[in-house]
């Protein structure tokens, strides 16, 4: 486990000067409880932190980088920014699912995929780097795996509703979703999703939900229209 966590530090460039610190960042409810651990060591109090500071960083970056947008909408641009889905795709992408501590009940039933733990754990390492560095080291993690390359993660976290704004200015033909395959246990299946404007099969999804599934299918539909200029 400590091996894990410190080639954790390497993938994100932050060495901890406490390290129960990253440690309590990984540490899921299940697992706390499972171990018959206090409640106040499983993460949720570094998520609350975090929250707060990728709140205030996020809302500086978009107040600067758009000097002339109206409060309402950075509001908005802000929720698809720090959202559950946006901010599971940046856990992804630093795989924080592989470092966390569950409940074995916990990470049976696919937990290190669950969008809801890993973007909670997300926040959760933000809040103990601030607790850890301060708030220019966080600033610094937010910068380099939330902010970055923004506009393509809106369109994979987004994909759904954007493709249906694309079908709907470009095609006469319904788009369409259709499960294909599920494949693994109850605890732990794989789904298959086709997706269909009119007739026609564009891109094809896997997801560890339908949902999920459906959003990848949606992005590489995207990135094929693209291609053909179509957007």
């Amino acid at each position: 486990m400590k091996r894990n966590l410190k080639e954790l530090e390497h993938r994100i460039g932050y060495t901890f000067q406490d390290f129960a610190l990253l440690k309590k960042a990984m540490s899921h409810s299940s697992y706390v409880n499972e171990e018959h651990l206090p409640k106040y060591e499983c993460n949720e109090r570094l998520e609350f932190l975090g929250d707060a500071v990728l709140e205030l960083v996020s809302s500086e970056f978009l107040f600067f980088e758009h000097p002339t947008t109206p409060e309402g909408e950075l509001t908005k641009t802000r929720a698809s920014m720090v959202c559950e889905p946006a901010l599971a795709f940046c856990a992804r992408e630093i795989e924080l699912g592989e470092y966390l501590l569950l409940g074995k009940g916990e990470d049976a039933t696919g937990g290190r995929k669950r969008e809801s733990v890993t973007s909670d754990a997300m926040e959760a390492l933000i809040g103990a780097i601030y607790v850890d560095g301060g708030f220019a080291n966080a600033k610094e993690f937010i910068n380099r795996f939330i902010l970055k390359d923004l506009e393509n993660k809106k369109l994979f976290y987004d994909s759904k509703t954007i493709l249906q704004e694309i079908v709907q200015a470009h095609f006469k033909e319904e788009l369409s979703y259709h499960l294909v395959g599920e494949e693994g246990p109850d605890h732990d299946k794989t789904f298959q999703v086709s997706l269909q404007i009119g007739e026609q099969v564009y891109g094809i999804g896997k997801g560890r939900t339908k949902k999920s599934a459906e959003q990848e299918a949606a992005y590489k539909t995207i990135l094929m229209l693209h291609k053909k200029n179509i957007k």
